[in-house]
This record gives structure tokens, C-alpha cells and sequence, in this order.
């Protein structure tokens, strides 16, 4: 054993050694100072909007939206994992604010819109052509289990204590839920999230 725990060990890579290289794409500071960001190894010392350019030409083509109203703080991990899976992008419908803490910086790679309530949501993507899609459990909802999701849409979450509005729920086109076998009758919005995201990924990536 080196003695060393997790917590002692730096993230990321140093200055770079070297000849610097000629490439608009890098970041002279983080070239001086080191990359001690969360990003995958390809970005490394990569200007945000140089790495924003570069997932722009490979996003999924769903979006993920979540109901803000209680200053849900799922909304931090819900953008995390919408990054993880390189998703077209996220909408905030509520409130503006929202606690980023949870997402770990990842907002700066993702394109996130706000809208103030659901008929917003609805007339944008209806405008862009694209369903939306709830993901709750409440009556009438169908198991996402074999649901043919489309391969172009938006995920709607609710928020953790109270689910999709009523508003939300008839402005969708479906309304799954993710099938639990537990005594709980609902799970943890971001992890719900996360589900429902690989699910897609798992049909159409």
C-alpha cells in the first residue's frame, strides 16, 4: 500500500510538456496550469466551447425536460447524466433557478433552455417536431418496458415530490412509468431520469 488515499490524488493532468501545440482547440491556461476538469481524455487542455463545437456534431436526437418547481435538487444530477448521454438538449419548465451544484459543471457542455410552464415546452416542441414523452407513475401511465420510444422526442420529468403536473401529464403523448417490484410506490427523479435516458440509448444509439 502507498499510503496515498483517493482524496490525495489530483484529477485530471499537469501542464503540458512539450512543444505547445498549434491548435485553436486547446486553452493556453489549462496548456500553463493543467487539466484538472471532469472531461473524457480527449478533451484534455480543450477550450468549453471548442468541446461544445465538437458534441454538437454528434448529439442524440431526444431532449430531456424535468419540472422545476420546488427547486428540485435532482435537476443537477437529471443534467449530469443528460451529458453523460449527449442528449440534443435540456429544458427547465418552472422556475429558472435551479441548484447546478448536482451537475457537476456538465450545464457548460449541453445546450439548456428554460421554459416558464409546460404549454412552453409543448408549443416549442411542437414546433420542432417533436413528441413529448412523460415519465411518471401515475394512473393510466404504461410501462416503459418495451414502450417504442421515438427516436426523436422529449423525456418529461416530474419533479420528486409531486410528479408530473396535471398539465404536464395531458400535454404528453404517453406517460410511462419505470416498473418497480419494491413497497415504494415512486423512485428517485434522477435516477429515474437516468433510466429512461438509457433505455433510449439502448433502442436507438
Amino acid at each position: 500500500m502507498s499510503g496515498v488515499t483517493n482524496d490525495d490524488r489530483e484529477v485530471g493532468v499537469g501542464p503540458w510538456t512539450g512543444p505547445l501545440p498549434d491548435d485553436p482547440r486547446y486553452d493556453p491556461q489549462l496548456l500553463a496550469e493543467g487539466d484538472r476538469r471532469n472531461v473524457a481524455d480527449r478533451y484534455r487542455y480543450w477550450t468549453v466551447e471548442a468541446i461544445v463545437a465538437d458534441l454538437d456534431t454528434r448529439r442524440h436526437p431526444f431532449h430531456v425536460a424535468i419540472e422545476n418547481w420546488a427547486h428540485d435538487l435532482n435537476i443537477g444530477s437529471v443534467v449530469r447524466t443528460a451529458n453523460a448521454f449527449n442528449v440534443a438538449g435540456v429544458h427547465v419548465v418552472g422556475r429558472r433557478r435551479w441548484n447546478r451544484r448536482g451537475a457537476m459543471v456538465t450545464d457548460r457542455y449541453l445546450h439548456v433552455r428554460h421554459h416558464p410552464e409546460a404549454s412552453d415546452l409543448v408549443a416549442w416542441a411542437a414546433e420542432a417536431g417533436l413528441p413529448v414523452i412523460g415519465i411518471d407513475n401515475v394512473p393510466g401511465s404504461v410501462p416503459l418496458e418495451g414502450y417504442p420510444l421515438p427516436r426523436e422526442c422529449v423525456l418529461l420529468f416530474g419533479q420528486e415530490s409531486t410528479g408530473l403536473t396535471p398539465a404536464a401529464q395531458e400535454a404528453a403523448e404517453a406517460v410511462l412509468h419505470i416498473t418497480q417490484y419494491g413497497s415504494t410506490r415512486s423512485m428517485n427523479a434522477g435516477a429515474a431520469a437516468a433510466i429512461a435516458m438509457h433505455a433510449w440509448m439502448l433502442r436507438h444509439a
